[in-house]
């Protein structure tokens, strides 16, 4: 398992033609390599890489497409940082499978939690390596319109319970858990489940947290991503003092000074 004794900052790789953010879209080789080199150089401790865009709306990519991508960009990370640790943003079991035991990958991210391919959690379990579980409804095409609850908190605290105990069964001991700002969500339910997300830590995992440059913040400043990073900025601080672990982030040098000011804040 990574240590997370401290908030860790993982950087974003968008091996993708259609991420929301243009600027995290790196397409040539030489733009991969200045990514990771960039993500390195603002001291980012993981690099998260993915290449199929969740954004609502995004257009379907195949698995061969998703998989070429994807070895591409992971063998220049691995060129550029071979000691650094490297999620894989992908919900198809066998794309995991090959990023991990092919490419040199060390964690699954998966944003559906198991829902977009039956077969993510036996094989996850089977890999024994840390999963990241997303909360999330539907799929990235169909997600805004499933954002009803009752009570986002409560849902979103028994969904990650009925999942965890899950994987428990198959064996899979590293788990991190993420909210899912931003995904199934209104506006409203991400600040409320923001506001009350101290209570996850009854669940007993590590925390990440996604807001970089999200709607979430974009919308209520009536901006627009471009103009986003004071707003992340600010989400990311609360996420921290409400025990967030890793912050997942377009600008990694504004991320790890967040972590550096709050931790000796709450160090004093």
């Amino acid at each position: 398992m990574i240590d997370l004794s401290e908030p860790q900052v993982m950087g974003i790789v968008n091996v993708t033609p259609d991420s929301f953010y243009a600027e995290s879209r790196v397409q040539s080789e030489e733009d991969i390599r200045l990514r990771v080199r960039q993500i390195v150089s603002e001291g980012g401790q993981m690099i998260d890489i993915g290449a199929y865009s969740s954004r609502p709306g995004a257009a379907e990519v195949s698995a061969s497409e998703e998989r070429e991508r994807l070895r591409i960009g992971m063998r220049i990370v691995r060129e550029e940082a071979p000691e650094i640790a490297v999620s894989v943003d992908t919900f198809r079991a066998d794309v995991a499978k090959a990023a991990i035991e092919e490419m040199g990958a060390d964690i699954v991210n998966d944003i559906s939690g198991g829902e977009l391919d039956k077969d993510m959690f036996a094989t996850v379990a089977k890999l024994g390596v840390p999963y990241i579980l997303m909360h999330m409804k539907g799929s990235p095409q169909t997600m805004q319109q499933e954002a009803r609850y009752d009570d986002v908190l409560k849902e979103v605290t028994l969904y990650f319970a009925e999942k965890v105990q899950r994987l428990r069964d198959l064996g899979q001991k590293d788990i991190i858990i993420d909210p899912g700002y931003g995904f199934a969500k209104t506006l409203d339910q991400n600040y409320e489940l923001l506001g009350k997300q101290e209570f996850l830590k009854v669940l007993e995992l590590p925390i990440l947290v996604g807001f970089s440059r999200k709607s979430m913040v974009y919308r209520l400043l009536g901006s627009t991503p471009q103009d986003a990073l004071n707003g992340t900025t600010a989400l990311n601080t609360i996420a921290l003092l409400k025990g967030a672990n890793i912050l997942r982030v377009h600008d990694v040098k504004e991320g790890v000074e967040t972590v550096k000011i709050v931790r000796k804040t709450l160090d004093c």
